[in-house]
């Protein structure tokens, strides 16, 4: 266990580390922009953007379906290289989102705290360092997920690392630390705007809102009312024309039997029905 002193220590070299991704952006006016530059971009945009949505979200905080140990790893270290720490530190802090979602314990509630500390003051204090081992069981007993929990920065580094030496700085900048800020304001957004603007179908216990441009910017994250309508759902666009594009990709993988058991949201549930057999919890 860390002492008090260094866990300040290490906070305060994150958060700089944090600003410093953000800033480095600005090297975008000194290398200019390729086409490969730009490809490699919103290559790896997309790619983080589903081991966020349809691995650390989908399938470790929601267990909406179900794939072998190999693919499991493969989603997990997918979501690491978005630099969001590790996959149970992320999924533990959901499931507590979605226990006291907008209430008092929810620990990015913008009801509670506002925009801000919903979008990214909470992750810039010590007060969530921890992970929450005991509200992710589940997970926590797979010897490589604690490693790669423990040990979070090494497939961002190692990716930053092939970026340079295969594209120069300009790869670097555009494929590392502007698709990486984009990857994370973008969900991000999810935490803050998606419970703050946008509209309700569903009169769920919170603010959940439906966003269309998160929707897409999120691939398929935006449809959050209906996720907290039901969120053990593989969906979240529970109609066809509420696209979401980890739920085509999950589909077509499904097909190949890499995943399986893609969990449906029921009729009754989508109609606005209420029943008390609805699965509620993660």
């Amino acid at each position: 266990m860390h002492s008090p002193g260094r866990s300040t220590s290490n906070l305060r070299v994150a958060v700089a580390a944090f600003w410093g991704v953000h800033a480095a952006c600005l090297l975008a006016f000194y290398t200019g922009v390729t086409w490969s530059a730009f490809l490699v971009c919103v290559t790896l945009y997309w790619l983080c953007m589903f081991g966020i949505t349809a691995g650390y979200h989908r399938y470790f905080a929601h267990r909406s379906f179900k794939t072998g140990r190999v693919f499991q790893f493969v989603l997990a270290l997918l979501g690491t290289l978005s630099v969001q720490k590790g996959v149970l530190w992320w999924a533990a802090n959901h499931r507590v989102h979605h226990r006291f979602s907008d209430q008092e314990g929810d620990v990015h509630s913008p009801v509670q705290r506002g925009l801000w500390w919903s979008h990214v003051g909470w992750i810039l204090v010590e007060d969530h360092e921890a992970t929450l081992v005991d509200r992710i069981p589940d997970m926590a007993g797979y010897p490589e997920l604690r490693w790669l929990n423990e040990h979070f920065l090494v497939p961002p580094v190692a990716m930053a690392v092939a970026l340079l030496l295969t594209g120069g700085l300009t790869w670097l900048v555009w494929g590392f630390f502007v698709c990486i800020t984009l990857v994370w304001h973008s969900t991000f957004a999810i935490n803050s705007i998606a419970h703050t603007f946008g509209s309700r179908r569903y009169a769920t216990a919170d603010q959940s809102r439906n966003n269309f441009w998160l929707a897409l910017l999120t691939m398929g994250e935006g449809w959050h009312n209906n996720h907290h309508r039901y969120m053990s759902s593989v969906r979240q666009g529970f109609f066809w024309w509420e696209i979401d594009a980890s739920y085509y990709v999950l589909v077509a993988l499904s097909w190949l039997g890499v995943v399986w058991d893609l969990r449906q949201p029921p009729r009754h549930v989508i109609a606005g029905e209420s029943r008390d057999t609805d699965a509620r919890a993660a």
